[in-house]
């Protein structure tokens, strides 16, 4: 069994990591409703930004044991579905 502390930093890395990843969603959200298009250069170079930041954090929190590879990659599978139905609605609503 693993002692309370390691749940608690597991827990509170996984809320951490998520929090990015919805701060990431809303960001794009923003990004294609108000200022850019998918299409722009400044478009794909925050996404692209972003999207490395956070696989590095879950990277290091993989490294540390807080939470698994799986979850890691879960979570950026499902930012990036996310993002991809964002940009198809983008992309029709043009």
């Amino acid at each position: 069994m693993m002692p309370e502390v390691t749940i608690t930093h597991r827990e509170k890395a996984q809320a951490l990591l998520k929090a990015d990843a919805d701060k990431i969603l809303r960001l794009i959200e923003v990004q294609i409703k108000n200022l850019t298009m998918p299409q722009c250069p400044l478009y794909e170079e925050v996404l692209d930004t972003q999207m490395f930041g956070l696989s590095r954090e879950i990277d290091f929190a993989v490294r540390l044991n807080l939470i698994s590879e799986t979850e890691g990659k879960a979570l950026l599978g499902n930012l990036e579905k996310k993002l991809n139905i964002l940009h198809e609605t983008a992309q029709n609503s043009v």
